[in-house]
Parts: C-alpha cells; sequence; structure tokens
C-alpha cells in the first residue's frame, strides 16, 4: 500500500506514470476509489463525494470510507 500526500493544493502531475489523470489533471476515480488501479484510493479530492470532500470537515469521511474499502480488498486477498 502507498500514501502520498500531495498538499493542500492539488497538484497531481507525479501521479500521471500510476493512474490515469483526466484532462483537467484529476485522477480518475468513483467515490475516491482509481477508476483504473484496484486498491488504489483518493481522499480529499474536490466534490470527490459531496461539496465538503476537500475540507476539514468532510475529509474524515472520505478517509474512513477509503480505509473501509481498502480494508475489505486486504482482507480477501
Amino acid at each position: 500500500m502507498i500514501l502520498l500526500a500531495t498538499g493542500y493544493r492539488p497538484d497531481l502531475p507525479c501521479l500521471a506514470g500510476l493512474c490515469t489523470l483526466e484532462a483537467e489533471g484529476r485522477p480518475s476515480h468513483r467515490d475516491g476509489a482509481s477508476l483504473t488501479h484496484p486498491g488504489l484510493a483518493f481522499v480529499g479530492l474536490e466534490w470527490q463525494r459531496a461539496l465538503s470532500s476537500n475540507s476539514l470537515r468532510g475529509v474524515g469521511r472520505g478517509a474512513a470510507r477509503a480505509a473501509r474499502r481498502l480494508a475489505h480488498r486486504l482482507s480477501r486477498s
């Protein structure tokens, strides 16, 4: 498992070799789960699930969801 912290402002060109980025430079995902790499999750993206996804108010919910999803995936391995 890899954890990358990109800071408060999205600057994701470093992910270009790791996952597919959309034309706007955002990762291809659904609810934070990568559409191109199983087991890769994103947290804190703008409008990831809700308006608050990229704020301190909402990032915890996204992190908890990503952690549950990844734990489930690891338990099946």
